[in-house]
């Protein structure tokens, strides 16, 4: 089942006025006298790189000022020791953990990545690992500890669904995905591990999540985690799970995020609140690659 893009949100009178727009910069600049013949001829023979970055000029404009100030300057990266693994070295460390586990479709990790994601990542589906939600992450918070020697501290935090749910567009997202690669138990995904929004809130965050983005919750990075445990470290970047929402009592009110931390040789689950910016967080996400979806088929963040 492949889905083709859509673009029939945007009407042909604002597809008009963009190009307008467009034509009177190009006249503008050659009107103010910036360039000689040879000067547009370079332009020509860049016509590519003029127009990806005529289009990159466009989304930036139309990035939403929803939650803009909870946005901060973070210099955090990555550990040195970090790389992503090839879909065959994951999926082997996957089905160590989980025995049970069929196949995946590896062959995906030849096509291209989608833009801003780092890697191709295998993640089980949950429904492979445990009869319900709550009893697969429990499964992969077992493993995380085994891991890391036991040291797993959760905070208090609550598994059941009155605290923890899948956002919707997470939810919806994964499901197309998983309409990709039907029959087989791991999912191969591409994804960024944080750091193309790290300093942002999550509210910010899924405010800039590009058309075809989605939110990952803590059962896929608690398995990311589980096939690249030097992805976390003290003094790096840490990870916020903005595919999951959290209710910190039995109220309704889902307003905060779940995240892994690692201080002091202890893997960590801590809650956050979803308006909170801290320059050493950043929300994990990954991609549908365009071919896969139609943008509507996503909504909302």
């Amino acid at each position: 089942m492949t889905m083709s893009t859509s673009i029939t949100d945007i009407t042909d009178g604002q597809r008009k006025q963009i190009k307008r727009f467009a034509e009177d910069a190009v006249d503008c600049a050659i009107a103010e006298g910036f360039f000689d013949k040879k000067d547009v001829q370079r332009i020509i023979e860049n016509g590519d790189v003029f127009k990806a970055r005529v289009a990159a000029a466009m989304k930036n404009l139309s990035i939403s000022d929803d939650f803009i100030d909870e946005e901060v300057k973070s210099n955090y990266r990555y550990p040195f020791d970090y790389k992503i693994k090839g879909i065959g070295e994951q999926v082997n460390i996957l089905r160590r953990f989980f025995p049970n586990l069929g196949l995946a479709l590896e062959k995906i990790e030849q096509q291209p990545l989608p833009p801003n994601a780092e890697g191709w990542f295998a993640i089980p589906r949950w429904q492979a690992v445990g009869k319900t939600y709550e009893e697969a992450l429990r499964e992969v918070f077992n493993l995380l500890a085994e891991q890391h020697d036991g040291k797993l501290n959760k905070y208090g935090f609550e598994i059941g669904e009155k605290h923890l749910r899948q956002q919707e567009r997470t939810e919806r997202s994964l499901r197309i995905i998983g309409g990709q690669q039907v029959g087989f138990d791991i999912l191969i995904v591409p994804a960024q591990f944080g750091l193309c929004h790290k300093g942002r809130s999550v509210r910010r965050a899924r405010k800039v999540f590009s058309e075809n983005e989605f939110g990952l919750g803590v059962f896929e990075i608690g398995c990311m985690l589980l096939t690249h445990p030097e992805r976390l470290s003290f003094e790096n970047l840490w990870v916020i799970c903005a595919g999951s929402e959290y209710a910190l009592r039995d109220d309704g009110i889902f307003t905060n995020v779940p995240s892994f931390i690692l201080d002091c040789c202890w893997i960590e689950i801590r809650i956050l609140r979803a308006k909170t910016a801290v320059d050493y967080y950043g929300s994990a996400t990954a991609f549908v690659p365009p071919n896969w979806f139609l943008p509507s088929a996503l909504g909302g963040g």
